[in-house]
């Protein structure tokens, strides 16, 4: 290529000898990018908020109902009196129940807490200990 034809191409090529009609269709290729990426912005923003939607709805209606067959439990509490050769521990194998408590060491803890006993062995015969006990009947 000469170098008047690089120059006249170079010339070409400067947007400040584009014809009205090569201006047109420039602007109007840009126009037309705009639009779709502000399309493709809203179709993702739209497809976010629907699976935001149905990621919450899952995992938020988990209902905690209770089957027609559920029987609530109360919890009451008794007065009993000690004997001599009683202790806490076979009080508590006798009251004791694995639905609501995590093993036999949760409930003395909260009998000594009931009764404001420093350890489960300070039980003294003719004495009255409060007992926490459930049953399905509503007193």
């Amino acid at each position: 290529m000469s170098e008047a034809l690089t120059i006249a191409a170079s010339l070409y090529n400067d947007p400040r000898y584009f014809s009205k009609s090569e201006i047109r269709i420039r602007n109007n290729k840009i126009r037309r990018k705009n639009i779709v990426r502000r399309q493709f912005i809203s179709l993702m923003v739209a497809i976010s908020a629907l699976i935001f939607i149905i990621v919450f709805n899952l995992t938020s209606f988990n209902s905690d109902a209770q089957s027609d067959t559920y029987v609530p439990e109360y919890k009451y509490y008794r007065s009993i009196n000690i004997h001599p050769g009683d202790n806490l521990w076979t009080i508590a194998a006798s009251m004791y129940s694995a639905d609501h408590y995590d093993d036999i060491n949760d409930y003395i803890e909260e009998v000594c807490n009931i009764n404001n006993l420093s350890d489960a062995s300070d039980l003294i015969a003719g004495e009255t200990l409060v007992i926490p006990y459930y049953s399905t009947e509503f007193k």
